[in-house]
């Protein structure tokens, strides 16, 4: 084995690199020892010509020192975990003729040295994170010939020189680029173009004007203008092309749909547009061109009027409709999903008795197979008497919509059964895979980028996505759409599009076979709504109907384990809110300590009235009381109010939390996502167990189950990048702060000190600098003492570190973060180049940009309490459980503590 660093000197005249997961048996292969990332010493082969990584499970950044192997002529780095920029060192390699770095996580911009690129022909960047413009210097690139930038998050629109000055350009890719219209016209110069492939472009609602194309474009083979917001007719000189597959689905064109397209043999798909008519009543012709939904819709019906037309509903309406998608007629738990394994292929429509769905697009593999269309996954194993729902699924490369017709109008429980079974869990390029997507219910979307993977955490794992949609015309509207996101070559080309395992519409609240007529029907809910309101007359009149006996109902509703009490009760506990059981003040109001008659001992918060929040005229919350104050208070307050916590107790504090923020995550009935997972946050009991409080920022994950978009609440220094910096929430978000939060418990530090005119102290930044320099045990606090488990403290700083990957997707779910340190699985070795020093670096200067700002603007976009006082790390937050125990800290702890430490 020859190792990265170890390259012998008769490798010196080798010509060729490749480094495949399967080896051809023609290439000339360096074999080598597996590594993180990518090695800069392959610089020291003097006439190395070609760098193959494709589909590896490498990850780091493009090391700069690459731009000066000046022969080399061909880069690819498909299908890696690569991070950083694009170096503009590469400019240095004049002879490089292909660059291909999609599926990876690059960012940044795209260097404006790359123009000094003379010979470049292949530019592949799809499935990255790029930003920014296209630089209009790129208008000297006219030896490119194929261009690829899908599934990235450009901005400004389209470049003219594009279509102008790349004369010798043959396939563009621009799908989900993030790019806006209008789409520049395209000339009769570009005689080798043979790719348009340009779809979801960025520009709110904005309807563009359809690109002029040149007639005389001899090698024209595919156009794919779809879901572009296009307007006006189609145009006649189309019909001198001799298009394999032509795709103008999801714009806005009107008129007549030409003669020529429903005389062709070819794949066409005009489906989702406002076509005047399409000379006929069918939703597809020949099975090659697709109609459906083409036509403008008469006074905004729901339904497509092709398929009104085919629609023979007879008998009593539906009250469910449930397809096993990609699959056969299977029966799970008493209810019978019909068969949905018709062999479509690209751009079909499908008609079943009660359902039909439309399939838009061609996938991008240069095959027509059909096959690709729907999965049949034996091998998955899944747990549960539902598994054989998610051995098969259906997918479609642009969109997938399902129809459900013949049903009684009411409103449905809409269940989408997902598992990703193309994808796997392994190690290596194959896990690498992005499928994302958007879901529309009835046109509204329900879903955005979805990601079924990193919704459950691992492939081959299932989820049911729950929704509530009303149904007025008998017929509902399910749509999957691609939104050109995603990688689309992992672990081969053609893998991506929208996915669906099984779909199940009920109405809720049918009861079969009930056989009462609706004359009945109506006369006994009129006998029982009049004793209802004279039983509740009555009641009201004698004073039984009390606002207590209402909140008590509430609070059983929603299963937890509370009560109220009587405001005698309380005043008793309290007596009579005495100030020597005045144990803190919050921003919404004291607190206090107080004992019920049966000797338990409670927390009472009694609010003021600005606060809005509480029940009638009593505003107040009974906590339980705890013993040991919050994990803050045992680990950064006075030196009088510190508690002991050895390693076994810390241990046990870092499993708890995680354990409860698994159960809101994963096994609550309610997913919830917290927010604002801190120290202060988190409470102990007399035994030390920690109990997680202050759901006031908590959102429920039914809201979005992929993201919420939402104003940013919670407490900087613990909140993840993509949140804090986007607005970005899924409960990777809580990950992230656990992360924080376990470093804080083995350091004894807190994440972030901010004192004026001082630079901000960041531990996390701090942690990764002794990762770098081999030191990380330096991190942990010295009160634990020297006789600890040292084996299990660096498994926690490493599941620490793990649970803060800047990327979202890279941090695991809480239930694995619990298996890890209670000895059931086991870590990964981190490693510090899946996140370059520069990336690093760069995310900590905005965090300080952050604090900074917040320092000066006492008026920032959050409400603001400051519940750590004096010189002590303070945050921006909403109320807390500081509010209930406060933490007061003198600058003279900090010096005494930084001294020690």
């Amino acid at each position: 084995m020859v190792g990265w660093t170890n390259l012998h000197p008769s490798l010196m005249n080798l010509m060729l690199i490749m480094f495949h997961a399967i080896v051809p048996s023609t290439t000339i292969l360096l074999v080598m020892s597996f590594t993180c990332t990518l090695p800069l010493n392959l610089t020291s082969l003097p006439f190395l010509q070609e760098i193959d990584l494709t589909l590896n499970y490498l990850n780091g950044t493009i090391p700069p020192g690459w731009g000066s192997s000046t022969r080399l002529i061909k880069i690819s780095l498909l299908g890696n975990r690569l991070t950083g920029s694009i170096p503009e060192e590469l400019a240095n390699l004049r002879n490089l003729t292909s660059l291909v770095l999609k599926n990876n996580d690059l960012s940044g911009t795209l260097p404006v040295a790359l123009r000094d690129l003379p010979k470049i022909e292949r530019l592949h960047l799809s499935s990255n994170n790029f930003t920014g413009e296209i630089p209009p210097s790129f208008v000297r690139l006219t030896s490119l010939k194929e261009f690829e930038i899908s599934d990235n998050n450009f901005t400004g629109q389209i470049p003219d020189f594009i279509f102008r000055n790349w004369t010798n350009l043959e396939k563009i890719y621009m799908e989900g680029s993030g790019l806006s219209g209008p789409i520049p016209s395209i000339n009769a110069t570009l005689l080798n173009l043979t790719y348009i492939i340009i779809s979801d472009l960025n520009g709110a609602e904005t309807n563009f004007t359809q690109p002029l194309i040149d007639a005389s474009l001899p090698k024209l083979k595919r156009l794919d203008l779809s879901f572009n917001r296009l307007t006006g007719e189609i145009p006649n000189q189309l019909s001198d092309f001799d298009f394999d597959n032509m795709f103008l689905n999801g714009n806005n064109f009107t008129g007549s749909v030409p003669s020529w397209i429903l005389e062709t043999n070819n794949k066409m798909d005009l489906s989702y547009n406002n076509f005047n008519n399409t000379g006929g009543s069918s939703c597809q012709i020949r099975n090659t061109v697709n109609l459906f939904a083409s036509i403008a819709k008469v006074n905004n019906s729901g339904i497509a009027p092709c398929l009104r037309s085919q629609i023979k509903c007879t008998g009593e309406p539906l009250h469910f409709v449930r397809i096993n998608c990609g699959g056969g007629e299977i029966t799970v738990n008493g209810s019978t999903y019909e068969a949905d394994n018709d062999q479509a292929g690209p751009s079909t429509f499908y008609q079943s008795t009660n359902w039909a769905f439309s399939s838009t697009g061609i996938f991008l593999d240069d095959s027509n197979s059909d096959d690709k269309y729907f999965l049949d996954n034996g091998q998955v194993s899944f747990n549960g008497s539902d598994e054989q729902l998610y051995k098969n699924a259906r997918l479609a490369p642009s969109s997938l919509t399902y129809y459900a017709f013949c049903l009684a109008n009411a409103t449905y429980t809409v269940n989408l059964h997902f598992a990703e079974i193309q994808f796997t869990n392994d190690q290596n390029y194959s896990s690498l895979g992005r499928r994302i997507f958007d879901v529309y219910i009835q046109g509204k979307r329900v879903l955005k980028d979805f990601n079924i993977k990193e919704k459950t955490g691992m492939a081959g794992i299932p989820t049911v996505e729950p929704f509530n949609a009303t149904v007025s015309d008998s017929t509902l509207e399910i749509r999957f759409q691609w939104a050109g996101k995603g990688t689309t070559s992992i672990p081969e080309k053609g893998i991506y599009g929208p996915l669906i395992s099984a779909i199940s519409i009920f109405d809720p609240k049918y009861k079969p076979g009930s056989g009462i007529s609706a004359a009945i029907v109506v006369g006994i809910v009129a006998g029982v709504v009049f004793a209802a309101l004279l039983i509740l007359g009555i009641l009201w009149w004698n004073g039984c109907l009390r606002r207590k006996s209402t909140l008590e109902q509430d609070l059983k509703g929603i299963e937890l384990q509370t009560t109220s009490f009587t405001l005698r009760q309380i005043k008793a506990a309290t007596n009579d809110f005495h100030a020597s059981n005045k144990i803190g003040e919050g921003g919404f109001g004291p607190v206090y300590k107080g004992t019920l008659a049966e000797g338990t001992m409670v927390a009472v918060k009694q609010l003021s009235a600005r606060s809005k929040k509480g029940n009638g005229n009593q505003l107040m919350l009974i906590y339980e009381y705890l013993e040991n104050n919050s994990l803050a208070r045992a680990l950064f307050g006075p030196q009088e109010s510190q508690s002991i916590l050895d390693w076994p107790t810390r241990k046990k504090i870092c499993i708890g939390i995680a354990r409860g923020l698994a159960y809101l995550h994963e096994e609550s009935r309610l997913k919830i996502v917290h927010r604002d997972i801190k120290a202060s946050n988190v409470l102990l009991d007399k035994n030390l167990n920690p109990k997680i409080s202050d759901f006031g920022l908590a959102k429920l994950d039914e809201e979005d189950n992929t993201h919420i978009s939402t104003r940013i609440a919670g407490t900087y220094g613990y909140m993840a990048p993509e949140y804090a910096l986007h607005g970005h929430l899924t409960e990777k978000a809580d990950v992230y702060s656990f992360g924080i939060v376990a470093l804080e418990i083995v350091s004894g530090r807190c994440n972030t000190r901010i004192r004026p005119k001082q630079e901000p102290f960041i531990l996390l930044e701090w942690a990764h600098v002794l990762k770098e320099n081999g030191n990380l045990l330096e991190l942990v606090d010295t009160r634990i003492g020297s006789d600890c488990d040292k084996n299990e403290v660096m498994t926690m700083i490493n599941v620490a570190l793990l649970c803060t990957n800047p990327t979202a997707s890279a941090r695991p779910p809480m239930s694995s973060v619990v298996s890890i340190p209670e000895g059931k699985a086991e870590v990964q070795e981190y490693c510090t180049d899946s996140m370059s020093s520069s990336s690093r670096q760069k995310n900590v200067e905005t965090m300080k940009k952050l604090y900074r700002k917040l320092e000066d603007d006492d008026d920032a976009d959050i409400s603001q309490t400051k519940s750590m006082l004096g010189d002590a790390p303070w945050t921006t937050s909403s109320t807390s459980a500081a509010d209930l125990y406060p933490v007061s800290l003198t600058s003279g702890y900090w010096q005494n503590r930084d001294s020690t430490n």
